[in-house]
């Protein structure tokens, strides 16, 4: 997802200069830290077919939850400011372990409120890391080499998203009853009374987890991050600038958030789409399987892409990605059996590069603003909230039509490939 900063192009990902190597440990330790937050955002994806056989969901109610999960996006810099960077990565460890916990007595509790506040709060939580560990990423080591080691953690938050449909295939999905029936199978009140204790062993687990993690960043000698002196000079250097004059931005920031509704949509409606009979005609478990897929996907897409903008405009894949997103989102919309199933898939293959490229052609050329400019394009982040408009749609027009959405997404991102990005004043120019 959505996730990280992107970075802003320079040496290849992965790489890592000899000066850099004494910073292994500190950047080893914010890796783990993208991990973790993609990984724990795509559990979601596996538990939310779940809670809907739990609860007897509509789409609408189901989509919801993870509505609340973006909404939680938009207070974070207000407390990173009070508390600083360093306290705030601790803070969201401890805010994510609490709300696992809060899983664990919503199983207890069969409750449907008491779910939805335990994930706002991990939620809460993982937006604290989103904003805070990415400034983290940038001083860990030579300023030239900071494009690679950005690059370098996004692959492992890809890595947490590939892997969590399998987590929570097995030991929420493989240990349920609805995990393992039919699609449209009505379960008895046993039945869900066991399926909602199912969540209880995978969220004890990535609670002890947090908490370890917690105790091990408190104590690290993580760097400190700006001065006053520094702010205050930024802020004189910006007097008489505006955002509003550079098109790209203007034009990006509602990029991101329509991208994330794309994205969002795709991957929580995903299961219940390929476990339809006249489409895959899979369990739960088994269609956890393929959403594993498709968020591997994402990962081999974004080396890709990234391989391919060394001869190419950073546009011109981007064009290229949101064509062929809407070409697939189409065949998925209309077609049927594995066709639809494998075309929703390969989706991931085309929105790997879009919030990387989106984010670094908004912020292009805008000099002393960069850092309001990406302030925006984060909050934007919150557009996967909207998610729930396509859960509305699912519900009135059926879940396969649901999918028109996806590709409208689609549409207004390559209209920003094509033209919105362009930059419409340089940075040094003054009102």
């Amino acid at each position: 997802m959505a996730g990280p900063i992107a970075s802003l192009g320079s040496p290849a990902a992965g790489t890592m200069t000899r000066e850099e190597g004494s910073y292994r440990p500190a950047l080893s330790l914010l890796a783990s830290l993208f991990f973790m937050w993609g990984f724990i955002t795509v559990i979601n994806n596996t538990l939310l077919p779940h809670l809907r056989s739990v609860f007897d969901l509509s789409y609408t109610q189901t989509t919801l939850i993870e509505s609340l999960w973006f909404i939680a996006s938009i207070p974070a810099a207000k407390l990173i400011a009070r508390i600083g960077y360093q306290r705030a990565l601790v803070v969201g460890l401890c805010i994510m372990a609490l709300g696992t916990l809060g899983m664990v007595l919503a199983s207890h509790q069969i409750s449907y409120a008491i779910t939805l506040t335990a994930l706002f709060v991990i939620a809460s939580g993982i937006t604290l890391l989103q904003v805070a560990a990415n400034p983290y990423v940038a001083v860990v080591g030579p300023p030239e080499s900071a494009p690679a080691r950005l690059n370098l953690v996004q692959a492992f938050n890809s890595f947490g998203t590939t892997l969590a449909p399998l987590f929570g295939g097995y030991l929420i999905l493989g240990r349920s009853a609805s995990g393992n029936v039919a699609a449209g199978v009505t379960l008895s009140p046993a039945e869900r009374l066991a399926d909602a204790q199912s969540v209880q062993l995978p969220y004890l687990i990535v609670a002890a987890i947090l908490v370890v993690l917690a105790v091990v960043i408190a104590r690290f000698p993580l760097p400190a991050i700006g001065s006053g002196g520094a702010k205050r000079a930024a802020k004189v250097e910006r007097a008489g600038l505006s955002l509003w004059r550079h098109r790209n931005l203007v034009f990006g920031v509602p990029a991101i958030f329509i991208y994330l509704i794309a994205e969002i949509g795709v991957s929580n409606l995903f299961i219940n789409f390929v476990s339809q009979p006249e489409i895959g005609n899979l369990t739960h478990t088994e269609a956890s399987h393929y959403l594993f897929l498709l968020w591997g996907g994402m990962m081999v897409g974004r080396f890709v892409g990234s391989y391919l903008m060394q001869g190419r405009s950073a546009e011109t894949i981007l064009a290229g990605a949101a064509i062929a997103a809407f070409v697939v989102m189409l065949v998925a919309t209309f077609a049927t059996g594995p066709l639809a199933m494998w075309a929703l898939i390969s989706v991931g293959l085309f929105h790997a590069v879009m919030f990387p490229t989106i984010f670094t052609l908004g912020i292009r050329g805008l000099g002393p603003l960069t850092e309001e400019g990406a302030g925006l394009l984060i909050m934007a982040i919150a557009g996967g909230s909207l998610v729930v408009v396509q859960g509305w749609a699912a519900d009135r027009f059926g879940l396969q039509y649901s999918f028109l959405i996806t590709a409208a997404c689609e549409l207004y991102v390559l209209f920003f490939a094509l033209w919105g990005s362009r930059p419409g004043q340089v940075a040094s120019d003054r009102a």
